[in-house]
């Protein structure tokens, strides 16, 4: 049995989870941590790390960056680990995780789907062998009309594992019509798009002499990242300090 603290426990991440982890006979919430008290749950829940003195395996953070440094100090000082779900860190506060990351295991992604971890691996293979013959990259995330950011950091995501492979000679291209010129061979396209309720939908196009490739992935509801949390709060108990990655969950 997986005992979590769940930091962000009643926003919305945080409740779906909250229900997954309801039915899940191996995972358990022990404590919840959350400035917010509007909901009732079944665990216990405080507004900082300094209240909770409830034993753990591992924290799942689907909050902010906000009060980092906490959690890590508090993860720290009982020797557990942290699956970081949270975006938007600056580079002080990721230089403060890779720091941790030498004394506990720490998790962290830009995306919990199992789905988008298994296509990154597939798109990085595709990528190694189709550039060489010829083949164009281009990327199109979707998303709902309330998200602020563009691209996607799923998007960024994946054109950094194939840039990785590529031996990172390629550029990212995010608008063409500032220029009326024609696209170079190294530089990967990602355009976005946002509108209505679409969860997420990431699409992978190589795009060679005629015929296209393509690879997708659509989410339908936010409980796949919840699902892939979890999965990866089961995981990350015993192991050794460092850094890991969903990939590392899927094998």
């Amino acid at each position: 049995m997986t005992n979590i603290i769940l930091r962000g426990c009643n926003g919305k991440m945080g409740q779906v989870i909250t229900e997954l982890v309801n039915v899940d006979k191996d995972a358990v919430i022990v404590a919840g941590i959350d400035t917010s008290q509007n909901k009732v749950n079944k665990y216990p829940v405080y507004s900082s790390f300094s209240q909770c003195h409830v034993r753990a395996d591992v924290i799942v953070d689907f909050s902010s960056p906000m009060n980092l440094e906490e959690m890590l100090d508090y993860a720290k000082s009982r020797e557990i680990g942290i699956v970081l779900c949270t975006t938007g860190f600056t580079k002080d506060q990721l230089n403060l995780i890779d720091e941790a990351a030498k004394e506990i295991p720490i998790l962290q992604s830009a995306n919990m789907s199992m789905g988008i971890n298994l296509i990154t691996k597939l798109v990085q293979e595709a990528a190694k062998l189709l550039v060489d013959a010829g083949f164009d990259i281009e990327i199109v995330e979707k998303h709902h009309n309330r998200k602020v950011d563009a691209p996607s950091g799923t998007a960024l995501a994946l054109a950094d594992a194939m840039n990785q492979v590529l031996e990172n000679e390629y550029e990212y291209k995010y608008d063409r019509t500032k220029e009326r010129i024609m696209r170079t061979k190294k530089e990967i396209g990602i355009s976005s798009v946002r509108g209505g309720t679409i969860v997420g939908e990431h699409e992978v196009i190589f795009a060679g002499t005629d015929e296209v490739i393509e690879i997708k992935h659509t989410a339908y509801s936010k409980a796949i990242f919840a699902k892939g949390a979890i999965q990866a709060a089961k995981y990350l108990p015993g192991k050794e300090a460092g850094k890991y990655q969903m990939s590392d969950v899927i094998g």
